[in-house]
């Protein structure tokens, strides 16, 4: 009898290998805990592979066609379904922040990826890689706007964001750059878009202090943590790990000033920049 065909990879190939788990885990008879023991795993890690929220590495596809007698499906299309315009240590992220219901982050440099517009993405990427050439900056701004789309739809996802003052003072691109890119988001908190925190040099000493955190949660998956570096990143589902970073992410919006004060200042650092720019 034919094993099932190969996925199309123009059709959202991760979601269909997911929902080809699922199909092949329920004919087995066997919970996400149950498979997740075979694949040395949680249950929640069987739980996100299915909801396409985490990629399915080659070794895990191995071992499901092990346990679920599929013959290489799994392996065949495991390939496909991690393709990527995103860089290899962030693409998993920023697949599962697609699927996401609520995104929580505090960004202690940057302005948010999904916040940036592409004159602040084109600065920074171009800091990151002084001699790339251009198409190689402009093919990374256009990843990055094509993950700001999801703020297209007008509800969902939830994004709340805390930005560190130094974003905000720091001079990336340029003034008339920064002006800009300050204005896109008092334009987003004005539309009530998204929630934007600004955590003031005045805060002090907070607990975030040790870099970037994101949090997401899902509607039909466990939430996840995503933390960054220079080069690195890592995705954890991890329960107790995730509750110790919401902590630190509900201990720093509390320490930030509140969404009104921090669009003021956000406002008032735009207008300074721009009058920089054109005195």
């Amino acid at each position: 009898m034919p094993g099932p065909k190969d996925l199309d990879p123009s059709s959202s190939p991760r979601a269909l290998l997911g929902a080809e788990l699922r199909h092949a885990r329920e004919k087995s008879g066997l919970s996400q805990e149950e498979l997740g023991v075979r694949l040395f795993v949680s249950g929640s890690f069987v739980g996100q592979l299915e909801a396409g929220t985490r990629r399915m590495q080659p070794e895990y596809a191995r071992l499901l066609d092990d346990a679920l007698s599929t013959e290489d499906f799994f392996q065949r299309n495991c390939g496909a379904a991690a393709k990527s315009r995103y860089p290899e240590h962030f693409a998993e992220a920023a697949e599962a922040e697609a699927a996401a219901a609520q995104v929580r982050e505090y960004t202690p440099q940057l302005i948010p990826g999904l916040l940036q517009t592409p004159a602040y993405a084109r600065a920074v990427f171009r800091a990151y890689q002084p001699t790339a050439p251009e198409e190689v900056i402009e093919e990374l701004v256009a990843a990055r706007m094509g993950r700001a789309r999801l703020l297209a739809d007008p509800t969902e996802p939830l994004l709340w964001a805390v930005v560190d003052e130094a974003a905000v003072r720091r001079v990336t691109g340029g003034r008339a750059v920064m002006a800009e890119a300050l204005r896109h988001i008092a334009g987003l908190v004005h539309r009530s878009r998204v929630i934007a925190q600004v955590l003031a040099f005045e805060a002090g000493a907070h607990p975030g202090m040790e870099g970037a955190i994101k949090l997401m949660d899902f509607e039909d998956a466990p939430p996840l943590v995503y933390f960054e570096g220079p080069g690195i990143g890592r995705l954890e589902d991890d329960p107790a790990t995730v509750r110790r970073h919401r902590l630190t992410y509900d201990l720093l919006t509390a320490s930030a000033l509140s969404p009104e004060n921090s669009l003021a200042l956000i406002e008032a650092v735009a207008q300074d920049y721009a009058h920089e720019e054109h005195p």
